[in-house]
Parts: structure tokens; sequence; C-alpha cells
């Protein structure tokens, strides 16, 4: 295990990628894009749906989530700020505690990505049926229409880092229009008595707080995607934190008018049983039905800018990881600005794990380790938050006054905090499984750190 020293506390980031025309580096506001469009996938168009049984006390419960994940942005912002470099929670685990917990950050993030990714495209398929009713009359046409939300991005992706950029900011364009829509215009159709009651279940109030938390847990999985790609941004040290800052407020606003919204366009027990709530809420603004094909075209832009942004952030982390000696060195390769290996090798696990999904039906490992992901996506944030909390305690932070040291210290243990919530809410059956996954990498850091000690004798 190498000593902190080993990564300097700050680093300057790789220069301008100017003889590429295909490699570009992000500016402020493509970072903020791939930040909203990776926190915003499609389950925004499900979720008001899915917490309104519990009642108007779910808008408690998002709004104190919503505390969380800004307190966890800022913190990557002043880590990033500290370590511009590509790869995000892998860089400031192994700064701060060394190369195993720096793997543990890698292998962990990569797992969650690729099968996330899995579970993306294949959930998009859905949508895609409501706009090709004949991709769903054969499960192998569903199959091929998954793979194809998987491998589009991909090959956007490979084709170098200008257009990863290029379709982000059109997606997230595209896809926030319907849903700002609805989140804006329907407070002007805004009905209270739809709302519903504060507590709709016979739990207690801190009870229905933590239930509906449990949903939302995982809205803000993304915060980190401006500091896992740090090395495509222009001045990452001031613009990685401005785009974490800014895509996760912007996509708290969304969630939250978008739910409040719906919440007062749908009347409650229509929209406890609803499969559709976006869809609802068009219909009950203008009349008609035309809002089913709006919301699955907004639905299928958001997962493809959603999958697009998570091909390169899956990519990104084992890139870092194997500049250092710690993933094989396959995917440190590089072209277009864009870590190619590491696209084609998460692309087909995804692959894999969707057609394994197809084949052995709806029930089995798939669900398993989509299961484990709610798991794995925390253990980032926690090494993140404890690796801030070790920089600032050992005297490794800035030298700032006494008010900004303070300031920082408390944002920290508030996103530690909010990072051990999103632990609690995995539910032990996920943290079981997921210990047990992240524990399965450590016979890979075992071989690659043998084959690093090998070299260097």
């Amino acid at each position: 295990m190498t000593s902190t020293a080993a990564l300097p506390a700050e680093t300057t980031a790789p220069p301008e990628q100017g003889r590429d025309p295909h490699a570009r580096r992000f500016g402020l506001p493509i970072a903020t894009c791939l930040v909203m469009g990776n926190i915003i996938g499609g389950g925004i168009f499900l979720l008001p749906a899915s917490v309104a049984p519990f009642g108007t006390i779910s808008l408690v419960a998002f709004a104190v989530l919503t505390l969380g994940a800004i307190a966890l942005a800022l913190v990557f912002g002043r880590l990033a700020h500290r370590h511009p470099q590509t790869g995000g929670p892998y860089v400031y685990a192994r700064a701060a505690f060394g190369d195993f917990a720096g793997f543990l950050a890698a292998w962990s993030y990569w797992i969650t990505s690729w099968v996330s990714n899995a579970a993306l495209a294949v959930a998009s398929v859905g949508y895609l049926c409501v706009l090709f009713p004949a991709i769903g009359e054969h499960k192998w046409s569903m199959c091929l229409a998954a793979l194809a939300m998987q491998w589009l991005p991909a090959l956007a992706n490979l084709a170098g880092t200008r257009y990863v950029g290029a379709v982000q900011l059109v997606a997230t364009v595209l896809k926030f229009a319907p849903l700002l829509l609805v989140a804006v215009g329907g407070l002007f159709f805004f009905d209270p008595a739809n709302l519903g009651p504060f507590q709709a279940t016979g739990q207690s109030p801190a009870g229905a707080l933590s239930a509906s938390a449990a949903i939302l847990l995982f809205s803000y999985l993304g915060v980190e995607s401006a500091a896992v790609s740090a090395g495509e941004v222009r001045d990452p040290a001031r613009n990685v934190g401005r785009a974490t800052i800014l895509g996760t407020a912007g996509a708290a606003v969304v969630y939250l008018l978008g739910t409040l919204s719906v919440f007062g366009l749908v009347a409650h027990e229509k929209l406890v049983a609803s499969e559709a709530p976006f869809t609802d809420a068009v219909n009950a603004m203008f009349g008609g039905t035309w809002g089913g094909t709006l919301v699955a075209c907004a639905a299928v832009i958001s997962m493809a800018g959603a999958l697009n942004g998570w091909t390169l952030l899956s990519a990104q982390t084992p890139y870092a990881a194997a500049k250092d000696g710690l993933f094989p060195r396959a995917f440190e390769k590089k072209q277009r600005g864009v870590p190619v290996v590491g696209v084609v090798v998460t692309t087909s696990l995804a692959s894999a794990l969707t057609v394994y999904n197809y084949t052995a039906g709806s029930e089995g490992v798939f669900e398993i380790l989509v299961l484990v992901t709610t798991f794995t996506a925390t253990v980032p944030y926690l090494l993140s938050t404890a690796a801030q909390i070790y920089f600032l305690l050992s005297g490794q932070g800035e030298r700032v006054q006494r008010g900004r040291l303070v300031r920082d210290g408390a944002l920290a243990v508030l996103a530690f905090g909010f990072s051990m919530w999103l632990v609690a809410g995995s539910g032990y059956a996920a943290v079981y499984q997921g210990v047990l996954f992240l524990f399965g990498g450590v016979a890979v850091y075992a071989v690659m750190a043998a084959r690093r000690q090998r070299s260097a004798g």
C-alpha cells in the first residue's frame, strides 16, 4: 500500500487536447449537463406515483434528501479543487488512505456503473414499446432494443469526447423541455384538493418519512459525475465544483417542482395506481391522450442521455486506476479523449447482463445484481467524504480562514451522514450481498498488487 505522499495534494489536469478534432474538453455548460443528465435518468417519470402512497410527507423527505445531496455536491467540489484529476472518488480515497481504499472505490463504482447501465437500458424498452408497439411483440425484439440503447451511446463515446458532450447537451435540453412543462406549467393548473392526506399510511411521521425516503434515496446518484471526468473538464479546479453544484441544484429543482406539480394535477387516488404519472399530469393540463407519446419520447431521450454520460463514467474510473497499476493496463488506452477499452468492456458486460435478463426471465441474477448496486454506489461516497474529513483533520486542508475550515468540516460530516443514510436505505439484503460482491474484488486487487510488486522488483 502506498503512502499518502504517493499522490500529491495538488495536481494539474492534462494539457488541452487540441490536436485531435474529435477530443474536446468539456466547458462548464457541458459538465453541468453531464451532472444533471446522469442524476435524472428515467426514474423521475415514475417517481411521483412511487411515493404517492405515503402522502405529501414524501415531499418533506425529498427536501431533506436534497439538502444531503447538495452537501455531498459541495464536498465533491472541494475535493475536485484539491485533486482535479479523472477518477473522482478513486483519486480521493487513494490520496487519503492508500491503494487498497482507492481500489475499493474504483471497483465498486465500476460495478455500479455497468450494472446500472443494463438496468436503465432494460427500463427504456417499456417506453420504446409505447412509441413502437412492434418492439414489445417478442422478447428478442425487446432485447435488441435494449442493446441498441446501450451501444448507440457507446458509439458516441468511441467517436470522441467532442461527440459525448454534444449528445449530452442535446439530450439534456430535449428531455428537460417536457419535464419543465409539467414542473413549471403544472403550477398554473395546480389544485390543492388533489394533494390527498399529509400521511396516507398508518405509520408515525418518522416512520412514513423514512419509508418514503428509502424510495427516494437513490434519486441523486450521479452528483459525482463531473468529478469522475475532471481530466476532461477545462480548468477542473474551478469548473468541476461549479458544475457539480449547478447540476445537482438544477436536478433538485426539477425533481421537487415536478413531483409537487403532479401531486396537484392528478387526484391522489388515481396517482397511487398510476403507471405513467407524468402522462396523467399532461392530460390533466391540456386534455386529450397525447401526453403518453410526449412522456414516452421524453423518457427515451432522458435514458439515452443518462446512458451516454454513464458510459463515459464507467470507463473513466478504471482508466484512472489502470494508470496507477490497480486495474489491467488495457483500461489505460485512450483515443480521442475516451478510454476505448473501458467503454467497450463495460458496454459488453452490460450487454451480456441484458441478454441474460431476457433469456432467464425477469427474476434471478439480474435483479440481485441491480439490488447490489444500491449498496456499491454508496461506497465511493463514504470513502470520498471520509477522505475530506481526513484532509481537514490532518492539517492537509488549504490554508484558509478558520470560518471556512469549520464550514468545510460541517459539510463533510453532513455528507458522510447522508452517505450512511444511503447505505441504511439499501436494506439488509442489498448490504449483505453488496459486501460479498465488493470483497470479490479483493482477489483482483491481490493479482494486480502482486504484478506491481514483481515489476518494481
